[in-house]
C-alpha cells in the first residue's frame, strides 16, 4: 500500500467528503482532501528533512491523508474514530500489521484535546496539521458573520513553515492582519496547538519556534 494508492481509495475519499460536509454545517474551516493532501505532503517533507527513511515518509503521508476521516462520524473524538476507521480500511490492503498500527496510532494522537506525539510519524503529522493555517480554509464568505475561528484563520495573510535540520529548528512564521483579529484572539485559539507542535518537535530532536508579524512568540 502506497500513498498514491490511498489517495485514490474511494472509501477514504468518501469519508473525507462526508466529514468535510458535516464540518461545513457546523461552521468549521475546510477539512477536505485539499487540507489532507497539504498535511500529507508537509509531514513527509518534515521527516525527509530530518533524514528519516522513505518507509517512514510513506507511512506519514498515508496517515496525513487519512487523518481527518473520523469527522464523518463526529467532530468530537474524531481522531479516535478516524483511527478505528483507518484500521478497518487498511486491513483490506497489503500494508503490514506493524505499519498499519503505526499509521492508526498517529491518526489517533493528532488532536490536541486528547493526543500528543508518540513517535516520529505522529510528531510530523501533528506539526503538519497544526501549521496548515491559511485564509482560504475559511468557508464563510460573509465577513460580518465571522466567528472567532473564521477571524483567526482569515487574518493569517501568510504562513511559512521553515525546517532547519542543521540548526534543529522548526519555525512557523505568520503574518497576521490585526485589523481582523487581535493577537490575543489568535493565541486563544492556537496556543494549545502550538504547544503541541513544540512537544512534537522535541520528539524529533528539534525546537519549535513561532514568529508572528516579525516578533518571536514561542
Amino acid at each position: 500500500m502506497k500513498y498514491s494508492e490511498i489517495k485514490k481509495n474511494e472509501e477514504v475519499k468518501e469519508f473525507l467528503r462526508k466529514g468535510n460536509e458535516n464540518l461545513g454545517v457546523l461552521g468549521y474551516t475546510d477539512h477536505s482532501e485539499k487540507h489532507c493532501s497539504v498535511v500529507a505532503e508537509r509531514a513527509g517533507m518534515i521527516l525527509e528533512k530530518f533524514g528519516y527513511s522513505r518507509h517512514d515518509i510513506e507511512l506519514v503521508k498515508i496517515a496525513g491523508f487519512m487523518h481527518d476521516i473520523g469527522n464523518a462520524i463526529n467532530r468530537s473524538h474524531h481522531a479516535e474514530y478516524g483511527a478505528l476507521l483507518a484500521n478497518e480500511i487498511l486491513k483490506t490492503t497489503d500494508l503490514p500489521l506493524t505499519d498499519r498500527v503505526t499509521v492508526v496510532s498517529a491518526i489517533a494522537c493528532h488532536d490536541e484535546s486528547t493526543g500528543g506525539a508518540q513517535d516520529p510519524v505522529s510528531a510530523a503529522l501533528i506539526i503538519a496539521d497544526k501549521t496548515d493555517v491559511r485564509r482560504n480554509r475559511v468557508r464563510n464568505k460573509d465577513r460580518s458573520s465571522f466567528d472567532i475561528h473564521d477571524r483567526v484563520n482569515y487574518a493569517v495573510t501568510e504562513a511559512k513553515l521553515k525546517i532547519s535540520p542543521d540548526k534543529s529548528v522548526i519555525a512557523l512564521n505568520l503574518q497576521i492582519d490585526e485589523k481582523i483579529c487581535t493577537m490575543y484572539e489568535y493565541f486563544e485559539i492556537f496556543l494549545e496547538r502550538m504547544m503541541m507542535c513544540r512537544r512534537a518537535a522535541e520528539l524529533l530532536g528539534s525546537k519549535f519556534k513561532l514568529t508572528a508579524n516579525g516578533s518571536k512568540v514561542l
